[in-house]
């Protein structure tokens, strides 16, 4: 179980220190910035969709370990996928980091995402790791702001 944690937390941390698709977005179709007044986390997301795909996807702005590696796992995540299976994806990834702490996470279901699952156990985290996608959803509804409170 150890060598698991240490997995985890080696993904968490190259995906704080080298972010993918870090970036702000000029041709960007959907944007939505997100806030989490609780630890300060601020982060702007930016989609580029050509008809119903996601054809690009990509986040900026300031925020802790797990709210900068949640929204570079995201951006991975999602890039690609139709705007129904990204709205999938937010539920599914919701779903596992509300879940009990004591439930094991598929590695196999949830990939490298399985490495915030870890947060289950500081509840306050869950929102760290959560504000991302629900910058991504505001964006694609149209909406320009989400908020973890």
């Amino acid at each position: 179980m150890n060598e698991l944690f240490d997995l985890y937390q080696d993904i968490i941390l190259d995906h704080n220190k080298r972010p993918r698709n870090f970036r702000g977005m000029d041709e960007a179709t959907h944007a939505a910035e997100g806030h989490n007044p609780l630890c300060g986390d601020e982060i702007q997301v930016f989609v580029k969709v050509a008809g119903d795909k996601l054809e690009d996807v990509s986040f900026q702005g300031e925020g802790c370990a797990i709210s900068r590696a949640s929204a570079s796992l995201m951006t991975g995540e999602v890039k690609g996928k139709t705007m129904e299976e990204a709205q999938r994806e937010f539920e599914r990834v919701q779903t596992m980091l509300t879940s009990d702490c004591e439930e094991p996470v598929d590695l196999l279901e949830f990939g490298n995402m399985a490495s915030l699952s870890g947060v289950r156990r500081f509840p306050a985290r869950i929102k760290c790791a959560t504000l991302a996608w629900h910058a991504l959803v505001a964006a694609l509804k149209g909406g320009g702001e989400a908020s973890t409170e």
